[in-house]
């Protein structure tokens, strides 16, 4: 509830005084007899009328800031929106070589990625969202859509040994992962369609070279921002032997010119984690710039509410008026 002269209010003020004065008043005036003891009245019952007698005075102030708000024009509104969203279409270019099990970024490549990225997808409600894997070859996990805990189950089942588990063929074949999400969002009527490519590698397989298939993405106007995962130099790769496991230090091998350069062509943008944090930043970043078009018109309509203020001023005045000439009528 808003009020339209709401200066009106500090009259209530104006009653702090008024409460004064009539407490001076009823001690001053306050009628007293001189016995010798007041044994006698000890049991006698009080009438009912000593309890009434303020309540005339607190009807009456009732009814002055009932009379106030009503000055003050109480006005109740229904307010509604109307809102226009206009998502992103977005693929997710996961790796998922062998290589991804490296464990310079925590648990491993592998698992800190998908930790990411699945919190950038709970962040994006509004827009559809496919997931692509890629090796040696590439396949769409999950088309796009906007039923985001479907797409969620199906991420979060990626599993660590999906190429040592023969599942898929070993590799880094960079521009099959591309031409795969370019394929989904090519028939997009999105204004925005952008895919989010990651892989710790060189590309090494596919028929389709990185930058051919960064020209397909071009060609349909779609944005194409590559992330390198990986620390610089060394990184601990769990080698299972009889037994148990072996950490071997593997070199890091990032094609950062390739991974640049079709970024560059599609105006999307590369980076560089070498870390969780780092990676955990990237997506951030990416986040901030392909935000989501939310248009909101917000309609307002405003209804006078004092009618009920001024019923309960107009029956406590008459309650007042009431009592005091009958129940609590005084005789001079």
């Amino acid at each position: 509830m808003t009020f339209a002269n709401i200066e009106y209010l500090f009259l209530l003020f104006l009653l702090i005084p008024y409460i004064v004065w009539y407490v001076l008043r009823y001690k001053k005036n306050e009628p007293t007899l001189r016995i010798p003891s007041t044994q006698a009245y000890m049991y006698v019952p009080k009438s009912y009328k000593v309890y009434l007698i303020h309540l005339p005075f607190l009807l009456r102030l009732f009814s002055l800031i009932m009379i106030i708000l009503v000055l003050a024009r109480p006005q109740t509104s229904n307010d509604w929106k109307k809102t226009n969203v206009e998502g992103i279409d977005i693929m997710l270019v996961m790796d998922v070589s062998s290589s991804m099990l490296a464990e310079d970024l925590k648990p491993n490549r592998l698992e800190a990625a998908k930790q990411v990225a699945s919190e950038f997808i709970a962040g994006r409600p509004n827009d559809n969202i496919g997931l692509t894997l890629f090796a040696a070859e590439a396949y769409t996990q999950c088309p796009m859509t906007t039923d985001h805990a479907v797409l969620m189950n199906l991420f979060q089942s990626i599993k660590s040994d999906i190429t040592l588990s023969g599942m898929l063929e070993d590799g880094t074949a960079v521009g099959m992962g591309i031409a795969n999400a370019v394929s989904r969002l090519k028939d997009s009527k999105a204004k925005s369609k952008v895919i989010i490519l990651l892989t710790d590698g060189t590309n090494n397989r596919g028929d389709i070279s990185p930058l051919t298939a960064a020209e397909i993405a071009q060609s349909f106007g779609i944005r194409v921002y590559t992330i390198g995962v990986g620390t610089n130099g060394m990184a601990p790769y769990p080698m299972p032997v009889a037994g148990g496991i072996e950490y071997l230090q593997v070199p890091v091998e990032i094609d950062a010119k390739t991974l640049q350069a079709i970024a560059d062509k599609t105006e999307g943008s590369f980076y560089r984690a070498t870390n969780n944090k780092k990676l955990h930043e990237v997506y951030q970043e990416i986040d901030q710039l392909e935000k989501t078009k939310l248009n909101v018109k917000k309609f307002s309509k405003k209804y006078e509410a004092y009618h009920i203020f001024a019923l309960l001023a107009a029956v406590s005045l008459l309650l007042e008026i009431l009592l005091r000439t009958t129940v609590l009528k005084k005789i001079p």
